[in-house]
């Protein structure tokens, strides 16, 4: 008989192969999307009914399921609709694809609103931004900027950030200086030109002002040991590519939901 853990493990993998969302999976299940997020990590239990629930909504073989040598790819799955099925997750969860002018105007909103503040430097400016793209990740289930993260020792950092900002200044749209701070030479970038905002949408402007709000009055070793602390970087191996689904597994006070009491309980 697999575990609790195992059950949730599968659970996840079925959802991700079908396409689905936590939230699309937990709507027609009829439990909350916490809750099944506590199920795919392996700290919420699993009724038989719920069980059942499961396997008519990813359409899967509960004696299969419950198999110790359990396969995605075997009969369990239809055939029919595993391939479309496998274009849509691919789609939606597996390689960001990013947009660089808007990458390249979201580091100028950023800057325009806190380069005047002595402490944000290189190493703040990459927190706020995978911060930004992270917590709208989580709650609109779409990518900001697209960016690929890496779990690197001073905490999560974009990936090509430094061809970009380096062609940003090659255009004159950003300037390179280095100060002294608190004994250490700190690189700061100051925008030249003032961000397209037509490229940014409501929803986009405003999980980056609630994260520049939020953290950027720390300094480089608070938001970097910060971010040590959040799920997807925790989760994830030195050196590997941060999976943007790990923040549907965040808790208090990372992760950027709301949700009713009645929700976090359940």
């Amino acid at each position: 008989m697999i575990n609790q853990l195992e059950i949730g493990k599968r659970i996840a993998k079925l959802r991700k192969f079908r396409g689905y969302s936590q939230e699309e999976l937990a709507k027609k299940i009829g439990i909350t999307r916490p809750s099944l997020a506590q199920i795919e990590t392996g700290n919420r239990s699993v009724s038989a009914e719920e069980i059942l629930l499961f396997s008519h909504s990813l359409e899967f073989s509960i004696d299969s399921f419950l198999s110790p040598r359990f396969d995605i790819g075997a009969d369990n799955i239809s055939d029919k609709e595993s391939n479309s099925k496998k274009i849509k997750t691919e789609e939606r969860i597996s390689i960001p694809k990013l947009n660089v002018e808007k990458f390249k105007q979201v580091i100028l909103y950023i800057l325009e609103k806190c380069a005047g503040k002595p402490n944000v430097g290189e190493t703040v400016l990459y927190k706020l931004l995978y911060f930004s793209e992270f917590n709208y990740y989580e709650v609109y289930e779409e990518h900001l900027i697209g960016a690929t993260f890496k779990k690197l020792p001073y905490g999560p950092v974009p990936q090509r950030l430094d061809t970009i900002l380096h062609q940003m200044q090659e255009k004159g749209e950003l300037k390179l200086i280095k100060t002294d701070y608190f004994d250490l030479t700190q690189k700061r970038y100051i925008p030249l030109i003032k961000p397209d905002l037509t490229l940014l949408k409501a929803s986009e402007k405003e999980t980056i002002d609630h994260v520049i709000n939020q953290l950027s009055d720390f300094s480089a070793k608070a938001i970097s040991d910060y971010s040590h602390k959040d799920m997807p970087w925790k989760a994830t191996k030195d050196g590997a590519v941060i999976d943007y689904e790990l923040a549907f597994y965040r808790e208090t006070p990372f992760s950027a939901r709301v949700y009713d009491n009645d929700e976090r309980e359940e």
